[in-house]
């Protein structure tokens, strides 16, 4: 049985709870839920609103960056391409993390939660670049 993620997984919960640098931080609102949490069910909601939070963040700064561009097709056209292959690398990145073919009894109960807050770091992570795209483009 493979268990590598889970390590990997609890790693990046140990991290973000310290704010290690070099991984991604967990909003306030997940770190109180985290607190209260008392079953895995409830972790996972936890964790899934994480993944929310940070998708919203992150079609923030996206349509920000679409209506900018909004008179500049070439450049529109090559930004949603840019983010169709970031979209992309995060499902190649998943499977990759957890290959097996039944992800829930290889990977058991956590599973679910660790592949939201591992997609909730690469969100909160390509925020950050769309938000360099968007401060370069305000600057020309």
């Amino acid at each position: 049985m493979m268990r590598p993620p889970i390590v990997v997984s609890a790693l990046l919960l140990c991290a973000t709870a310290t704010a290690a640098p070099g991984f991604a931080q967990t909003s306030a609102q997940f770190q109180a839920c985290d607190k209260t949490a008392k079953t895995q069910f409830a972790l996972g909601v936890c964790a899934s609103n994480e993944l929310a939070v940070r998708n919203r963040q992150m079609q923030s700064v996206y349509s920000a960056i679409l209506s900018h561009l909004a008179g500049q097709p070439a450049t529109l056209a090559k930004i949603k391409a840019m983010q169709q292959a970031w979209r992309a690398y995060v499902a190649a990145y998943l499977v990759a993390l957890y290959p097996a073919a039944d992800k829930q009894f290889e990977y058991g109960t956590i599973y679910p939660m660790e592949v939201d807050l591992n997609q909730a770091a690469l969100v909160q992570a390509h925020t950050k670049d769309l938000q360099g795209i968007l401060l370069s483009l305000t600057r020309h």
